[in-house]
């Protein structure tokens, strides 16, 4: 085949496989080339002693985006995997003893919310409002819209300062809303995306109304379930994928893409590359050997990252009914703990955890009579803190397993029949990532829309991006309409 109907796809993440899919079902031949031994990039799957774990993303909203991948080609979702509406959407609980289950049922939602602070009641219906107009301005119209230049920027400029997209997500909550623990309540979600509420454009609050709209979805066997029902279909198609294959180098010469190398000395020849890999990877790693790169290889080096991520893996052989699909642990401690993470760069000893027990919802993922759980704590990304995770990491673990044993778990540690954690420098090894980070750049308005990395770069014709890193951002609805976005410019600049 003409090497200009072969595109490479290094990586097989979310934004990987959904570009690859639309780039296969416009009639290229697509190559994904994936590092490790399983697709899904993040979302990777540990299976041990008859539990099924899912390593990275479980909140699965915006479903519509994967949808409309499966009707490019006239089949629907249902056909390659079930997915189940997860109720309520989030249980937080507070240190203190609050608790707030977190719905788009309008009844309950309201009916806390006027129980724990009557005022704020009319506040949150504003909020909500407010919510809706920047998923309208910001999802429906930007989310896969590539910002190649700044007049694209300029054009919307005056709905994004209308919205006071420069105001934080911590602090549009706060005009809304009063009491403290529901203004945490409303701005945790632009965790979920790496960023911290307190300097997280205020854009992010549209994650409220995404999620009130659409709901929150969990593939039944879980996300690898999903990404499996991805691969599937794109094989289906004729796609190609090889696994154990990681890509070394991109080959290029007189300003253009022309094949990638792998590890093992393949040489793919190819007229364009979308890279799902980590974006200062690409760059420096990459294309170490190319000119034109260079000045942005240490333009972005220069950015600010998004935090990353202490994770443990555990099952039990007992239940713990107090618990939800999906559950934040807030600690006494809301902007200082961000400040640690984000700022000073220290390992705290209190905590914001969020907790996954999918078995809740899909009894399959462990064996009968157990649970199968996984926490997650963010924490500072090595350009930060560089502490030695080897021996901080079963330290760190057992803290955190305490503290929920203290506080939600009674009898947990002597519960536990398997157990594993994920660190920084996990995050650094398997996945490439520049400093850890565990969503690539922070999602701050200087670094968002066209102030992100650009889905196509500007000097090297036949390179493109999706994943966290570029624009529109982390998250699933993120990365999938990243490679809407990324994949639509790939055929309007083939010509199709």
């Amino acid at each position: 085949m003409h090497t200009k109907k072969r595109i490479a796809v290094i990586g097989s993440g979310f934004g990987g496989l959904s570009a690859a899919i639309r780039l296969q079902a416009a009639g290229y031949q697509v190559r994904i080339f994936e590092k490790r031994d399983m697709p899904g990039g993040r979302a990777y799957v540990y299976k041990d002693k008859g539990f099924t774990f899912d390593a990275g993303p479980t909140v699965i909203t915006a479903p519509e985006c994967l949808e409309e991948l499966f009707a490019l080609k006239g089949k629907r979702m249902s056909d390659y995997v079930e997915m189940m509406p997860v109720m309520p959407f989030y249980r937080l609980l507070w240190d203190d003893g609050y608790r707030f289950d977190y719905s788009n049922d309008v009844a309950s939602l309201e009916g806390q919310i006027a129980k724990k602070s009557a005022d704020d009641l009319n506040g949150y219906r504003r909020f909500l409002k407010y919510s809706e107009e920047v998923f309208n301005q910001g999802y429906t119209k930007l989310a896969a819209k590539p910002f190649l230049n700044i007049w694209s920027m300029v054009k919307v400029a005056p709905q994004l300062v209308k919205l006071e997209a420069y105001r934080s997500v911590y602090d549009i909550v706060s005009k809304y809303i009063k009491d403290d623990h529901l203004r945490q309540a409303f701005s945790f979600h632009s965790l979920l995306v790496g960023g911290n509420p307190f300097s997280t454009s205020s854009i992010y609050t549209l994650i409220h109304f995404l999620e009130r709209n659409w709901g929150v979805y969990f593939p039944k066997g879980g996300t690898g379930a999903l990404v499996r029902a991805l691969v599937k279909y794109f094989q289906e198609m004729g796609g190609e994928i090889v696994f154990q294959k990681e890509v070394e180098e991109i080959l290029t010469s007189q300003g253009r893409v022309r094949a990638v190398r792998s590890r093992d000395g393949e040489v793919w020849e190819c007229a364009t590359v979308v890279s799902n890999g980590d974006v200062v990877h690409t760059y420096k790693d990459l294309l170490a050997n190319e000119p034109s790169v260079q000045r942005k290889t240490k333009e972005l080096q220069g950015k600010s990252f998004s935090m990353s991520l202490f994770l443990i893996y555990f099952g039990t052989k007992r239940k713990y009914p107090n618990l939800a699909h999906h559950n934040v642990l807030f600690g006494p401690r809301y902007k200082e703990l961000l400040e640690d993470i984000f700022q000073k760069g220290t390992l705290p000893d209190d905590f914001s955890l969020y907790l996954h027990v999918p078995s809740l919802t899909d009894s399959s993922l462990a064996p009968e009579g157990h649970e199968c759980f996984y926490v997650l704590a963010p924490v500072a990304h090595l350009g930060k803190m560089n502490i030695d995770w080897k021996k901080e990491g079963p330290v760190f673990a057992d803290k955190i397993l305490r503290y929920m044993e203290e506080k939600y778990m009674p009898g947990l540690r002597e519960s536990i029949v398997t157990q594993r954690i994920f660190t920084p420098e996990d995050f650094v090894t398997e996945l490439n990532s520049y400093h850890g980070s565990a969503f690539s750049l922070e999602p701050k308005l200087t670094q968002s829309a066209f102030f992100r990395q650009h889905n196509k770069d500007s000097n090297l014709k036949g390179l493109y991006f999706v994943g966290a890193g570029t624009h529109p951002g982390a998250g699933v609805p993120g990365v999938v309409n990243s490679a809407k976005a990324t994949a639509g410019l790939i055929l309007e600049d083939l010509n199709v």
